[in-house]
């Protein structure tokens, strides 16, 4: 992991481990106390040498990174819950009124939610995420699949996941080098073979989406299920709770994995009478990572929902 924004170089890895339990446990409780002091202390530092530490690593301070946290799950709800009101909508990303969330979004996109076009805004970071990924000739890599499209068959399957506890690897800004994501399954894959969990299920999530996070802001989880795992360096752990996931499994490139999320959530997914629950979309693996190389796939694409 080396694309840190740190000015200062490499970081300890114990800072990396206490960092990104930091972001864990925001993303867990956005509508919690997210206070400078409860998040250090989930961290395991002081207030002070913690502020310094997380601006350090992520970029960012701790406030203007929970607002942004907020702000984003809020677009995303505005986006995929059309039926969610505002008032609800803030209260389920943590703002303590309507009109707190009103003016914490004015100030962020210039105008109230009232006013935003989600649609218009997708569009915009979709042409961002079109542009940082052209093909030789100068067309995008992963055109984007019309809603109501389904050139490549594919079909969804309901399925009920137990609670799950993984170990992982966090890249930070993952579009900036595929090679950062290699090297984290090779680092995880290190790790779990002298464990005896390499034969377990692997899983590759994205905690952004980025048609609405910019793509230096979006993190990537390389990830193997354990039975249990304490946070060392940089291994992580994360306990997922039990989800309802639509599945839809793929054997191709990247290029056949966008088109599988764009045909689940621009065509399935407003016909489904679902919404999106409130955790990652997961690659699960068939098989260990890359076991075909680097441009062929074979995962399933999760996507986690509850009823609408």
């Amino acid at each position: 992991m080396r694309n840190f924004p740190n000015p200062n170089g490499d970081a300890p890895d114990d800072y990396i481990e206490r960092v990104h339990r930091a972001i864990d446990y925001v993303v867990g409780n956005l509508t919690g106390d997210l206070s400078l002091e409860a998040v250090a202390q989930a961290a395991c530092f002081s207030p002070f040498h913690f502020h310094r530490v997380f601006k350090s690593l992520i970029g960012e301070t701790l406030g203007q990174f929970v607002k942004r946290q907020r702000l984003e799950r809020a677009l995303y709800l505005m986006s995929h819950s059309p039926r969610r009101t505002l008032t609800e909508v803030a209260l389920d990303c943590g703002f303590s009124s309507s009109s707190d969330f009103s003016r914490s979004f004015k100030q962020w996109f210039g105008v109230p939610p009232s006013a935003f076009d989600v649609g218009a805004f997708r569009n915009m970071r979709r042409e961002e995420f079109d542009k940082a990924h052209m093909g030789p000739d100068g067309s995008p890599r992963y055109p984007r699949l019309p809603a109501g499209e389904n050139p490549d068959g594919f079909v969804v399957t309901l399925r009920d996941l137990p609670p799950r506890t993984v170990a992982y690897v966090r890249v930070l800004n993952p579009f900036h080098s595929f090679n950062a994501v290699v090297e984290a399954y090779e680092y995880l894959m290190a790790w779990a073979m002298k464990r005896g969990v390499a034969d377990r299920q692997w899983l590759g999530y994205m905690w952004e989406d980025p048609e609405i996070v910019a793509l230096e802001k979006c993190r990537y989880d390389a990830a193997v299920e354990v039975d249990d795992v304490q946070p060392d360096g940089r291994i992580g752990r994360y306990d997922f709770p039990a989800m309802r996931v639509a599945e839809v499994r793929i054997a191709g490139g990247v290029d056949l994995e966008t088109r599988a999320l764009d045909w689940m959530f621009g065509t399935w997914l407003p016909r489904s009478g679902y919404v999106p629950d409130e955790q990652p979309s997961f690659e699960a693996w068939i098989g260990r990572p890359f076991a075909h190389g680097m441009e062929h796939f074979t995962v399933a694409c999760q996507l986690p929902v509850k009823p609408a």
